[in-house]
């Protein structure tokens, strides 16, 4: 009797003839995701004088289905550091695990551990291009916020084409659309950036989670927010939006307000 995985559940070849075992073999090329299914929104984070603030909500959608409601998308790194990832949820538990094997390799080392926010950002560019030129990207664009070697604040991007550019203020998904316009006007530019207090930093991006929740239909009022300094990291995984209003949705009809 053929107890092999491939005859299970299909008739006899002695009775009913060979079966077509061509279904098993692949002739074509190696293929890879091309379509996340269950992928996280926007990271959203901003520099202050004494270090960077960044949150992302605790939603991982399955398509266009509010599925998981208890995804942590912020990741400390050494206590240095924190990674913020939108996009698939497979890869970045991918990538989640890849930086706790070099996390714990740096900690081991004799030198100790000496990784900043600047050479993560640094390592995790080079695997996004690395993946990207191999033709099997990360479907994510991933924000890092922490201190450089100066320890002065650092906030960049990276995304699934190896992309790396830094920024006053810093967001992935439709908070490139929603959130960045209310950052910019508080932080324009560095000099505007190293102005502001943790309080106002805290503010303006809170207040930016609340307009994505507003108006991102894959977003959620339960969030992740962030605060790193010299002190270290204050992580806070559970946050609520406080003071919600929707008192504006009552003048919307179709696709925006009405003035008669």
């Amino acid at each position: 009797m053929n107890h092999l995985p491939q005859a299970w559940g299909r008739p006899r070849d002695d009775i009913y003839g060979a079966y077509d075992q061509s279904y098993l073999q692949s002739n074509g090329p190696n293929q890879h995701t091309q379509h996340p299914v269950v992928t996280g929104t926007s990271v959203v984070a901003l520099k202050f004088k004494d270090g960077v603030v960044i949150a992302a909500d605790n939603l991982a959608s399955y398509g266009s289905l509010a599925r998981f409601t208890d995804v942590k998308r912020l990741r400390t790194f050494a206590e240095t550091s924190v990674v913020g990832f939108g996009g698939d949820v497979s890869d970045m538990q991918y990538l989640d695990r890849m930086l706790n094997s070099l996390d714990t390799e740096e900690a081991y080392g004799s030198s100790g551990h000496s990784l900043n926010a600047h050479n993560l950002h640094t390592f995790l560019a080079k695997v996004f291009y690395n993946r990207r030129t191999n033709f099997d990207p990360l479907w994510n664009q991933v924000l890092v916020a922490g201190l450089d070697e100066d320890s002065k604040p650092f906030l960049a991007s990276a995304d699934l084409l190896g992309t790396t550019f830094t920024s006053p203020s810093l967001a992935t998904g439709f908070g490139a659309h929603l959130a960045q316009p209310l950052l910019r006007k508080v932080a324009p530019d560095e000099e505007a950036a190293s102005k502001l207090t943790k309080e106002q930093a805290l503010e303006a991006v809170k207040e930016s989670m609340k307009v994505l929740f507003y108006r991102d239909a894959r977003s959620l009022d339960k969030y992740s927010i962030a605060v790193v300094t010299k002190e270290g990291i204050d992580l806070k995984e559970d946050e609520r939006l406080e003071k919600q209003s929707w008192a504006f949705a009552e003048g919307i009809r179709g696709y925006g307000a009405q003035v008669n």
